[in-house]
């Protein structure tokens, strides 16, 4: 497993990603729950940037703290994105990669 943080402004969020079965969860809840619905899909745009195949075998639970409701948003896609790609360098090889 590895942990990997995203900030924007005050905003700071940690994403723990490990082998599982392809949850998302943002602070305890469904990435499906997140308002407004509108930035939904830009917390949404690292997976569907690499594709859903990859994130099947991942589980990746978000904590996010302070900062407006924009600013967390937007630090949870960014460390949403930092833990995908240390978890591929550090546990596929450069194949899969």
């Amino acid at each position: 497993a590895v942990q990997c943080f995203g900030r924007k402004k005050n905003a700071v969020a940690v994403a723990h990603v490990k082998r599982g079965k392809g949850v998302l969860r943002v602070n305890g809840f469904p990435v499906e729950l997140v308002k407004p619905e509108i930035l939904r899909t830009k917390v949404l745009e690292p997976v569907i940037l690499l594709g859903e195949d990859r994130f099947t075998n991942l589980d990746i639970r978000v904590r996010v703290k302070n900062g407006g409701q924009v600013a967390q948003l937007y630090s949870v896609r960014r460390a949403i994105a930092r833990g995908i790609v240390s978890f591929y360098q550090k546990f596929e090889d450069e194949a899969t990669k």
